[in-house]
């Protein structure tokens, strides 16, 4: 059962961080010229899942902003809200998974321990 709890952990830290991702791609939504980051999910031996961060490089939308010295040509950021607001509940939704999957244990070890004594 030790394996099941380091399965379950090491997919909260993955989910966690795919959360702290997805919050800070959307905080910076409105920043020009901000590079989202992705965190993609890899396995990791013997059992369990690590996530890795990485920023995304391809560019924004530009569009003319008015500036001190005229018009001139801004590159926006290349976040997408509704992807982003996808991928935050589909994280959610996992990382509370992981959470069951860690209550569901500890009710079977202490059903077991109570049958054993």
């Amino acid at each position: 059962m030790i394996s099941v709890y380091q399965t379950a952990l090491s997919g909260l830290k993955a989910f966690s961080t795919k959360l702290q991702s997805n919050s800070n791609n959307i905080a910076n939504a409105n920043t020009d010229g901000f590079k989202k980051s992705m965190a993609q999910n890899t396995a990791v031996a013997p059992q369990g899942v690590k996530a890795q961060t990485e920023k995304v490089s391809p560019p924004g939308p530009d569009i003319f902003q008015q500036t001190d010295t005229g018009m001139d040509l801004t590159e926006l950021s290349n976040v997408d809200l509704a992807t982003e607001l996808v991928n935050m509940k589909l994280n959610s939704t996992m990382y509370k998974a992981n959470l069951k999957t860690i209550e569901s244990v500890d009710d079977m070890t202490a059903t077991l321990l109570d049958v054993k004594s």
